[in-house]
Parts: structure tokens; sequence; C-alpha cells
């Protein structure tokens, strides 16, 4: 169970920090636009970051633990296993993003840079999120039950 924890925090770690690289360089290239559609642009490119990274991650380090002996895939234990985790990422997201945008565009508004922002943005955000995700987690009871 601690070993789940671990690969799913890492999985976490890894696409944020992937998502924070991307999402400074396009608050930077888009710093000449209002401060409100550089938050909404750098907030996007982090999502579409974000989930592609995590999804691949998540995926390789799961991929066996849904399959059957004939090899088929468990699609029961899968879809109910997905279910828990995306309603523990859902409440966690829905977090994220209120933190993150409202404490991008502050920041912009009282003049950071706009990579500065991004990254002190996402990386208060992300230790909120980590928070949540996590004690969503536990309370879903993703890795309990034989998982």
């Amino acid at each position: 169970m601690l070993q789940e924890y671990l690969r799913l925090n890492k999985n976490i770690l890894i696409a944020f920090a992937a998502s924070i690289i991307i999402s400074a360089i396009i608050a930077e290239i888009l710093s000449e636009q209002t401060d409100y559609l550089n938050t909404t642009y750098t907030t996007i490119s982090d999502y579409v970051v974000y989930f592609s990274v995590f999804t691949v991650l998540f995926y390789i380090d799961n991929r066996k633990k849904y399959q059957t002996k004939s090899g088929d895939t468990d699609t029961v234990k899968l879809k109910h296993d997905l279910k828990k985790l995306i309603t523990s990422l859902g409440i966690a997201e829905i977090v994220y993003t209120a933190v993150r945008w409202a404490l991008q565009y502050y920041l912009l508004t009282i003049n950071y840079d706009p990579y500065l922002a991004s990254i002190v943005s996402q990386g208060i955000s992300t230790i909120i999120y980590m928070i949540v995700v996590n004690l969503s987690v536990k309370i879903a009871r993703l890795y309990k039950d034989g998982n």
C-alpha cells in the first residue's frame, strides 16, 4: 500500500515538474497579454502538460495491476479504481485551480515577472494539491481492499 502512494506521488510530482517548466515559459512568452489572459493561458498549458505526463506515468506504473492471469484486462477493478482516482484528483483539481489562478493573477497585478508569478503560484498550489489528493485518496480508500 505504501508503494502505491509513493508511485502516485512520484507521478504527480514529475508531471507537476514538467508543467511548471512549460507554464513558466508560456507565462513569459505571453507577458504582453493582460494579466487575466496570461493567467488563463498559463493555467490551460499547465493542465495539458500535467495530465499528459501524469496519464503516461500512471499507465506505465499500473498496466500490469489490471491484467488477469489470462492476459485480459480486469475492467471491473479498473473502472472501480478509476472512479476513486478521478474523484480524488477532481477534488484536488478544483482546489488547485482556484488557488493557482487567483495567486498568479494577484502576483501579476503586483508586478511579478510572469515566469516567476507562474512558478510561485504553481509551487504553492502544488503543495496544497498534494495534501488534498493524498487525503482524498485515503478517504476514497483507493489503495485498500486488496488494491
